[in-house]
């Protein structure tokens, strides 16, 4: 028999079943003796048929063309293990860095494991919301992003008569520059840890960096630093309270209706947890609260039907400060480059018993579409 007709047959032995059950449950009753035999004989039909079906697919397996490719997957497998575990054994001091070895060798006799590296970076866009959600790009050098400005004039279209002349309009073509800012992320290992064969070094390395870079990334994306990463800094959309250490529902309203329709899907609040204390209080005029709980959400509470993230790099409510984002962070242009160059130094932290790794990267980050993010900014 074919798998086809094997996959019909269960098909309506498994309907048969559900009815049995949905009979019982209409009648609030349970299965009587009869209905239980049918029951269980139509199981063991069922378990009969998976057991031809399951040889089916054993026979069509074998029959494949396929253990050329089960090699190479093999083979990648074991490429990513042997990275494992010459970069532990590396740390651990317990082989010379070799022309052999998966670990090849960079500038300054630097260590650049890709599949550590982009292990890294999986963990920093898990850890860090506002790099997952932005416009992401790992590239080496400057990247020139052109976009299309509407805001001095644009392309508009009126009503004509005949023999008379129309106004032209038209946008402009802009662009803004990532370039790459060098960071550093360091971590300090015990040497009482690594001798320790069942530490998982390799894995503490990749966590603690990725933690780093993303705490690094999301300050700057938030903050930005002068002359380095702009991050938010650029944005043009700006709400201002008309108290300098609360805000109210209008306020918080007037923050969302400064994103156009168009970008609201994916749009979220992003603020201090105190600040998210302080609007859970607030109230509308029925005497429900603005800010709820909720499982569905992205982060656990809703704000006018928004997720809320919260962030520590984000200021609290105070004079001058920017307290609350909001919009889709696809406006967020973040180029970090996947080449991470990983250097182990023995000799710095010798006399506390520890090594250092240090971890370079380049980023940078950028406002790419204006409209897509604003900002409640507290009275000065």
């Amino acid at each position: 028999m074919g798998l086809k007709k094997l996959l019909e047959q269960r098909e309506a032995k498994q309907k048969e079943m559900k009815q049995l059950l949905e009979v019982a449950e209409t009648e609030e009753r349970a299965l009587q003796k009869e209905e239980t035999e049918k029951f269980d004989k139509l199981e063991a039909e069922i378990r009969a048929i998976d057991a031809s079906i399951q040889a089916i697919y054993k026979q069509r397996e074998l029959e494949e063309d396929a253990p050329k490719e089960k090699e190479e997957k093999k083979e990648e497998e074991t490429q990513e293990e042997r990275d494992y575990k010459d970069f532990d054994a590396f740390i651990r001091n317990e082989v010379e860095t070799r022309d052999a070895t998966t670990l090849n060798k960079g500038d300054n006799g630097a260590i650049i494991p890709s599949t550590i590296a982009n292990k890294i970076i999986d963990k920093v866009v898990d850890m860090c919301p506002i790099y997952h959600d932005a416009e992401r790009y790992n590239v080496k050098g400057t990247l020139t992003i052109p976009y299309y400005d509407e805001t001095s004039g644009k392309i508009a279209m009126d009503y004509a008569e005949e023999g008379t002349d129309g106004e032209s309009g038209s946008g402009s073509f802009k662009n803004i520059s990532l370039t790459g800012f060098l960071a550093r992320a360091i971590t300090e290992i015990s040497k009482s840890l690594i001798n320790n064969s069942q530490f998982d070094v390799t894995n503490f390395i990749i966590n603690k960096m990725a933690q780093a870079i993303a705490v690094f990334l999301e300050k700057e994306a938030i903050h930005g630093t002068d002359n380095k990463i702009d991050g938010l800094k650029g944005i043009t959309q700006i709400v201002t309270a008309a108290a300098a250490t609360a805000v109210t529902a209008d306020e918080i309203i007037d923050l969302q209706e400064a994103i156009p329709d168009q970008y609201q899907a994916n749009a979220y609040f992003i603020m201090n947890k105190k600040t998210r204390t302080a609007i859970r209080k607030l109230k509308d005029g029925q005497g429900n609260y603005l800010l709820n709980k909720d499982a569905t959400s992205r982060w656990g509470y809703t704000l006018f039907g928004k997720d809320v993230y919260t962030s520590a790099q984000v200021d609290e409510m105070a004079a001058g400060k920017t307290a609350i984002y909001y919009g889709d962070m696809k406006g967020l242009a973040v180029k970090v480059s996947e080449d991470i160059n990983i250097e182990v130094l023995r000799e710095t932290k010798a006399r506390q018993h520890m090594i250092e790794v240090v971890g370079f990267v380049e980023c940078d980050a950028k406002v790419q579409n204006a409209e897509m993010i604003a900002c409640l900014k507290m009275k000065a």
